[in-house]
């Protein structure tokens, strides 16, 4: 315990060091406008500000990242309740009761109760972070190629199995981005691959356009034609503090929120969304007074957004422990740690003590800001959700543009974006997830070199993933999650 006290006392000495502090603040600001505006959410929210990552050093890259993050918990939540839109998938549960609340006046009291729950999920799901990660981190150094391949594989089999989708498209996406991880030149024998000519792609895809593509040009392709909603109504500041008795309905259900949510976050998959629908049924089973539920019951908002903030810390878990990310989310945040030359992994709290404590530090910083943010500029943040869609998507677009541009300075990269995000939204509307493509392209690399060296260490006998206990446990688990998830749909 004196250990990591004495960590986090480094790591708050980072944190609070003032261009950490500044990118914190601005991720946390960008993160809520990001999970209020319709259509975006926090993977195109990440994928889009990228490249601005670049030019950072990378605890501060990774700090303003995870603001965004955690931030669009956050904001995703003053959609739903103010105009049953939900700015970000995991608050679609927060409109039932939420919105319902408003209708009956109780708008602030919803969105402060939303913001103190998200408060609270978030601080005690990092005491998690901080005492889960270490020793997991420990225990996979004694990992060997055949246990991080297999670690590997049976991340991307449980996120299809975990999907809201077919696991076989799920799949076919995962191979689509496992794919495309091996365009360039190989790295073991020098070879150009499916380079079609272009000696652009020599260092492999991208992961900026294509990120930007299927998330922020599809997105931007499929939400322009929708029709502008209804004005939203501002609450009065006086307005924003609940009674107690909306305090004491709602307590019970944000620690129900955030232990499940915490739980669920370290399991591969779309944790945050998985967690507020699972939330949001517990507390309507464990409530004396079911009927409330979808009339304003104050444990309907408490719960999912306690749930689904304290499964965006858990979702870290995996990704600073291992290296291995549990979403597209952390994967793109893994992405941004290897453009800055910080190999992910179970090395990494060893090697880079101040980067992974002062992360954690930050985040707690990135909570007390977050709450600060989200009570008194309620008003302000809404006026943004009345700007008219033909002047909000063009300037998404402009900014798509500049910052895949931006960070290669290649034309070839551009045209990438433009056909990631044609193939985006085609994949949508054919009903396919597109996340499973980043997942896939941002492990390839390691999957293809941690299946490699398996095989020389055993002269190429398949035998090794079988042979090792670790490894035989991880095959095991991903054919069983296979099975599941098939026999499941």
């Amino acid at each position: 315990m004196t250990e990591t006290l004495a960590n986090l006392a480094l790591g708050f000495s980072v944190a609070l060091s003032p261009q950490v502090l500044i990118y914190c603040v601005i991720g946390c600001f960008i993160g809520t406008l990001v999970g209020m505006l319709p259509g975006l959410g926090p993977l195109a929210g990440i994928s889009l500000l990228l490249p601005v990552s670049f030019g950072l050093s990378p605890t501060v890259a990774l700090v303003m990242l995870a603001g965004i993050y955690y931030g669009a918990m956050y904001g995703g939540s003053t959609t739903s309740i103010l105009m049953r839109l939900p700015g970000e998938a995991a608050s679609v549960m927060t409109c039932i009761d939420g919105h319902a609340m408003a209708r009956q006046g109780r708008a602030g009291a919803a969105l402060a109760i939303a913001a103190i729950g998200s408060f609270v999920a978030g601080t005690l799901s990092l005491v998690g972070l901080m005492l889960l990660a270490p020793p997991l981190a420990s225990l996979a150094l004694k990992f060997g190629p055949p246990e991080q391949c297999a670690l590997l594989v049976l991340g991307l089999v449980v996120l299809a199995a975990m999907g809201g989708g077919s696991v076989l498209k799920s799949l076919a996406m995962t191979v689509l981005g496992l794919w495309l991880g091996t365009i360039g030149i190989d790295q073991m024998s020098g070879f150009f691959r499916f380079q079609f000519g272009l000696v652009e792609l020599g260092d492999g895809i991208g992961l900026v356009p294509v990120a930007v593509g299927l998330f922020g040009i599809a997105e931007i392709l499929a939400s322009a034609g929708k029709p502008q909603l209804e004005r939203p109504r501002t609450p009065a500041f006086r307005e924003l503090w609940p009674s107690r008795r909306e305090f004491a309905d709602s307590a019970g259900a944000i620690g129900r929120g955030t232990v499940l949510g915490f739980l669920i976050g370290i399991i591969p998959g779309s944790a945050h969304i998985v967690a507020s629908f699972a939330s949001y049924g517990i507390e309507k089973r464990v409530s004396k007074t079911p009927e409330r539920f979808g009339q304003g019951a104050i444990a309907g908002v408490a719960g999912p957004e306690s749930a689904n903030n304290a499964a965006a810390c858990g979702a870290l878990v995996p990704m600073l422990a291992l290296g291995v990310p549990s979403g597209a989310i952390p994967a793109v945040m893994i992405a941004a740690l290897v453009v800055h030359g910080v190999a992910p992994g179970p090395t990494l709290i060893q090697d880079q003590p101040a980067l992974f404590w002062g992360f954690v530090a930050a985040m707690y910083v990135g909570n007390l800001v977050l709450l600060a943010m989200n009570l008194p500029l309620v008003g302000v943040f809404v006026q943004l959700l009345r700007i008219p869609y033909a002047y909000l998507y063009p300037a998404i677009l402009a900014f798509c543009v500049l910052g895949v541009y931006a960070a290669s300075q290649s034309a070839v990269d551009l045209w990438i974006m433009a056909g990631a995000g044609a193939v985006g939204y085609g994949l949508r509307k054919a009903g396919f997830e597109t996340a499973p493509v980043v997942l896939g392209l941002v492990l390839s690399p390691m999957l293809e070199n941690a299946w490699r060296q398996s095989l020389a260490m055993s002269d190429g006998s398949y035998a090794v993933f079988v042979q090792r206990p670790i490894a035989a446990g991880f095959m095991l688990a991903a054919a069983v999650m296979l099975a599941w998830g098939m026999r499941r749909r």
